[in-house]
Order: structure tokens, then C-alpha cells, then sequence
């Protein structure tokens, strides 16, 4: 989710830097809007170092007009928080004026409208303020409530910002609506591993990690907190709550197997390697002249990771939703049948990764969802659109609808 977050200039921006990292520990992405006076409280290279996006700080910024930016992010954006929210800027809120970056965008947006208040006691009790705060309200804008304490002016009573994880926490709750995975939380795997031969060479797969991030990014999306496990990939990470990059299927399996037993589900989506090699050597395999046309290369097994989990749950009789990939050239759902029964999990998705509008490096897939005692086949469509297929029947798995047959009861 895309949040703006407006900060006006009250002492209370300072906490503004923590309301945007909050927002993003939650998995949200996070674009600063500051008007002129929040820039002699908090610096705008502050919120650019914490948000990684440029900050707004003037309607007129050389190169905004040309995008009429205002316009594209009111367009983008999933919620307009605005902490602190100054009385004057909830003044011109109120009666439409639109004289700056924020203002400006408050009026184009129609994202849900949160708004932070924060100042003297006596100004927020004022008819003028109070009206105008119930003018918004009927509109529809939403509030997070002042608290009472020692204010920045000395005076004691109503009107302190109120602390960022109870601004962050109203934020989320309008941003993720109530639903089966709201608050669950969800391990996803994705991309390829990397077997290195030498500092040089090493052994991988075509995997881009767009389906596996795509799953993250849905996920995300419902509510859950998502903890994406990612090998070697160039596209742009979603806005989950962590990710942990690794390189070798060994790395995977560690980064797997020890946050497991924490989660509600786990979504193996990754291509993690099948055999590895038994050494790596030191230094480049440089070419023998001398030598044949061929070279010999010893591989171990890696470490089943799914299977692991499905035979850690039978055991123990709990644990996470298991969901696996399956990534056929030929019989895949006959496969991924199999594979389902032989390592004890809910779902496997599978797809013919030899089409060329699906599976590998490309934005479309068509999947195979293949559980207990049903068989759905999705059609190309978007990665996206196929993830929150995937979630659909995930959300039933933890709904307790899944057939008990072949499964272990989800950990609660």
C-alpha cells in the first residue's frame, strides 16, 4: 500500500519520522509531503533517507508541473495521512483551499483522508478549529485524537500528537480491511538459488522471482505480515514487513527452517536448487589445456525444505499451511499430484514452465492449484491475479475448511 504523508509544521514532526517508519515495518510504502513549514522542523533528506523516495516540498519544484504531480500521486496513492496536522492546515482542508503541495492534494485525491492533530490546547478548542474538524469528519476523514500531556508551548492539556504506533495503527487499519489474513503472519520464498563452482561460475535456474513476489505483495495487501525469503533477483522488492536476501538453496533452508515454526503459512514459491556442488573451489576453475573436452562436476543433494516442514508437521501433529510450487515440463498435474501426497502439504501450484506466456521471467503464468481432493485451473492472467488466486485457497485452508485427509491441523 502507498501511503502520502503529509507533515506540517508543528514540533510534532519529528514524530512524523516514525510514523514513516512504522508505516513501513507494517509493509507499506511511504511518499513525504512537507509543507515549507515542517522543512524548519525536520529536514526533507531525513524522510528521503527513511522513505527512499524523493520528498515534496513545493507546488512549484522545478519538474513537478510537467507530471502535474499532484494529479498522478492523488491517482496512486491508498491512504493521505497528514501528522502532524496543524490548525492551519486543517482550516484550509476544511473550507477547500488549495495553496501548496498538500492542500492541493487533498482536494485532487479520493484515497481515504487520516488526519493526525497536534497543537496548543487553547487553539485546538477553538470554535473555528472545531468546526472545521467537524466539517471534515462529515466528510468522511478520519482522526487520531490528541493526547493530553506536557505540550512544546509549556502549557498542560489536550492537544499533544499522539505517539506513532497509535498514528501508525489507525493508518493500517484503514488500509487493510478485515479478512481471513489480516494480522496472519505469512512466510513466502522466491526467486532462484545460486550453487557457486568458484568466485566465478556457479549453477542457477531461470527463476526472476516475479510469481513469488507477487504472492508477497498480495499477501501484504490482505493484511498479513509477510516475511518474503528471496534468492538472487533484479526486480524491485514489495512492501513487506522483511525480507532476507540469500544466495544458496543452504542459505534458504537455514533462513526457512528458523522462522518457521513462527508463521501461520509458508508459500514456497522460490526455484530452490535440487543438487549442489560437494566444494567450491577457492579460486577459478581456470581451463586446462591439456586436459579433455569434458569436465566432471560432483553434486550433493540440497535439503528438502517443503518436505522437511510437511514431515516436521505430521510429526508434531501442528504447524503452518503448507503451499508448494511445482515447475513441470511434462505430466504436471499428475506431478504435482505426487509431490503433494509425498510431502505432506495443503496445495501445490503448479505450472508448465516450456510455455512461453507462463511461468519463468515473464509477467503472465498458468497454474495448476492442486489440493487435498480439488483441482483448479487457473488461466493466464497477470502474476498478480493468479497470486490472489493462490491466497483464495489459502484463506479457506485457514479457514478450516481444507480436507482434513492428508494434513495436519494449522497451528492457531
Amino acid at each position: 500500500m502507498l501511503v502520502a504523508l503529509g507533515v506540517t509544521g508543528g514540533i510534532g514532526a519529528y514524530k512524523a519520522v516514525e510514523v514513516a517508519r512504522g508505516l513501513q515495518k507494517r509493509g507499506h510504502d511511504v511518499v513525504a509531503v512537507m509543507t515549507h513549514s515542517a522543512t524548519r522542523f525536520v529536514g526533507a533528506v531525513t524522510f528521503e533517507a527513511i522513505t527512499r523516495r524523493h520528498v515534496i516540498t513545493d507546488q512549484f519544484e522545478t519538474g513537478l508541473n510537467a507530471d502535474i504531480e499532484h494529479i498522478a500521486i492523488a491517482s496512486s496513492i491508498d491512504l493521505l495521512l497528514i501528522a502532524p496536522a496543524t490548525a492551519n492546515i486543517i482550516g484550509k482542508l476544511a473550507n477547500g483551499i488549495a495553496d501548496d503541495f498538500l492542500s492541493t492534494l487533498y482536494t485532487a485525491t479520493r484515497a481515504p483522508v487520516l488526519i493526525a492533530p497536534a497543537m496548543n490546547t487553547q487553539m485546538f478548542e477553538h470554535e473555528a478549529v472545531r468546526r472545521n474538524l467537524e466539517t471534515l469528519a462529515a466528510r468522511g476523514v478520519k482522526f487520531v485524537e490528541p493526547g493530553e500531556g506536557y505540550l512544546a508551548c509549556g502549557w498542560i492539556g489536550k492537544g499533544r500528537l499522539a505517539e506513532p504506533d497509535e498514528i501508525v495503527a489507525a493508518a493500517d487499519a484503514i488500509l487493510r480491511p478485515d479478512g481471513p489474513l489480516r494480522g496472519r503472519r505469512i512466510l513466502v520464498t522466491a526467486g532462484p538459488t545460486y550453487e557457486d563452482l568458484d568466485p566465478v561460475r556457479y549453477i542457477g535456474n531461470r527463476s526472476s522471482g516475479k510469481m513469488g513476489f507477487a504472492v508477497a505483495a498480495e499477501a501484504a495487501r490482505r493484511g498479513a505480515l509477510v516475511t518474503l525469503i528471496t534468492g538472487p533477483v533484479s526486480i524491485e522488492q514489495p512492501a513487506v514487513s522483511e525480507v532476507v536476501r540469500v544466495r544458496g538453496a543452504e542459505e534458504m533452508h537455514d533462513a526457512v527452517a528458523s522462522r518457521a515454526d513462527g508463521v501461520d503459512v509458508v508459500i514456497m514459491a522460490a526455484a530452490v536448487a535440487d543438487y549442489t556442488p560437494v566444494s567450491r573451489a577457492p579460486q577459478k576453475i581456470a581451463k586446462n589445456p591439456d586436459a579433455t573436452d569434458t569436465l566432471t562436476l560432483t553434486l550433493r543433494r540440497t535439503p528438502d525444505i517443503l518436505a522437511e516442514l510437511g514431515q516436521r508437521r505430521l510429526a508434531t501433529n501442528a504447524g503452518p499451511v503448507l503451499v508448494g510450487f511445482a515447475a513441470e515440463t511434462e505430466q504436471v498435474v499428475e506431478r504435482a499430484r505426487a509431490k503433494r501426497e509425498k510431502k505432506h502439504v495443503d496445495l501445490i501450484v503448479a505450472n508448465d514452465v516450456s510455455r512461453i506466456d507462463a511461468g519463468f521471467d515473464v509477467d503472465t503464468n498458468a497454474v495448476t492449484l492442486v489440493g487435498t481432493d480439488e483441482v483448479e485451473s487457473v488461466p493466464v492472467l497477470a502474476k498478480s491475479q493468479v497470486a490472489a488466486r493462490i491466497l483464495d485457497r489459502v484463506e479457506q485452508l485457514l479457514s478450516g475448511s481444507r480436507s482434513p485427509r492428508g494434513t495436519s491441523p494449522v497451528r492457531r
